[in-house]
């Protein structure tokens, strides 16, 4: 019974990392796969417009960066996410950030796209990117999740900091 206990206190505490990370990586993967299957590389969904769907094979990182540096990029991948699973799962409690929803679901969200395109990078040697917007480089769920979650983290960080400040100047 004790197992079954911490079991469900280990979920409890690690649900909001768990339930922003999993289905993203889920997504990540059946979108690339429902490319991978339906576009040759190179091809797009459409001529026109703003916005297509096109298959584009980045062998580099983000705004393709870094071209042909697959290994490094992978152990970059694999340090960061062993980093964010060793943050999430084992030092909750030293950090403020690591105990609240918006702090662990960013992270969440961040890891699955690192995730997501390890995976990638480790099965075909490439990311598989495919929302164009023409005026932007390609790019695919995990790198908007990856976006996101930065983008989230950064804004809690401001907001703890902020309160942290205020707190300080009403001690004085």
């Amino acid at each position: 019974m004790q197992k079954l206990n911490s079991f469900w206190y280990f979920f409890r505490q690690h649900a909001i990392f768990l339930i922003a990370s999993i289905p993203i990586i889920i997504a990540d993967q059946l979108s690339k796969l429902w490319i991978i299957s339906n576009l040759e590389e190179g091809e797009s969904t459409f001529e026109t417009g703003f916005f297509r769907l096109t298959h584009v094979q980045n062998t580099g990182s983000s705004f393709g960066l870094f071209q042909n540096q697959n290994l490094i990029l992978s152990i970059f991948a694999i340090i960061g996410a062993c980093f964010i699973l060793s943050l999430v799962f084992f030092m909750h409690n030293r950090f403020e950030i690591l105990r609240t929803l918006l702090g662990k679901f960013s992270l969440g969200l961040i890891f699955a796209g690192a995730v997501g395109n390890l995976i990638n990078r480790l099965t075909f040697g490439h990311v598989v990117d495919f929302l164009d917007f023409n005026y932007w480089p390609a790019f695919n769920i995990a790198d908007s999740s990856v976006v996101v979650g930065s983008i989230l983290l950064t804004y809690h960080l401001f907001r703890l900091n902020s309160k942290d400040q205020s707190k300080n100047e009403k001690c004085v």
